[in-house]
């Protein structure tokens, strides 16, 4: 089984004015870093997905691929171009997550697999109840009915999209009283993130 990592960093930071949000600093290095760092190892190789200017994550020495589908329609138009690429490169699955995760889990990989021994369904991961649709592992073999999907519905958000695909939860714990799937959206909770990494 070959497993393309896939990290989401089109997101448009909003909250975050005047910083790039997966290059913001946190505990000396890219909030990104944290993210390569902890998905690499589960994974066969790694890749970015964002559009614009793909040499400002020159540093990390990952290929940067931007979205294949046209109109700016969000994570599920690089969980496609994701998914693509994976099956050009003979990986059966992706697995995705946002470069805001920076305590992402490292049993990610081994819990979403271990959920579905057939590997035939997109899973998505959960905690404290709520579902965490940017993170999860999809087959590559949906990517067609992915773009289906995105040329037809009135409805392109997440939930749609994994009603549609049938996708199955897998519940996470939280590691160390901290959920694992903690985004960082705002200063403020990149200033969280700084002190749950040194401890304090």
């Amino acid at each position: 089984m070959r497993i393309l990592g896939g990290i989401l960093a089109g997101g448009r930071g909003r909250r975050m004015p005047g910083l790039d949000k997966p290059l913001a600093p946190l505990a000396g290095r890219p909030l990104i870093a944290h993210v390569i760092a902890r998905l690499a190892p589960q994974v066969d190789d790694v890749v970015i997905n964002a559009n614009g200017a793909p040499e400002r994550f020159s540093e990390f020495g990952l290929e940067v691929i931007a979205d294949r589908i046209s109109g700016q329609q969000g994570p599920l138009a690089g969980i496609h171009a994701l998914m693509h690429l994976a099956q050009e490169r003979d990986a059966s699955h992706v697995l995705v997550a946002p470069a805001d995760t920076p305590f992402l889990p490292l049993d990610l990989k081994d819990r979403l697999v271990r959920r579905d021994p057939d590997l035939g369904i997109t899973r998505v991961a959960v905690s404290l109840g709520r579902r965490h649709p940017v993170v999860g592992l999809w087959p590559a073999r949906l990517a067609d009915d992915l773009a289906d999907h995105l040329s037809r519905s009135e409805d392109l958000s997440m939930a749609a999209c994994l009603r549609r695909m049938g996708a199955q939860d897998v519940d996470f714990p939280l590691i160390n009283g901290v959920d694992p799937f903690l985004n960082v959206n705002s200063p403020e909770d990149l200033d969280r993130a700084e002190r749950l990494l040194a401890g304090t």
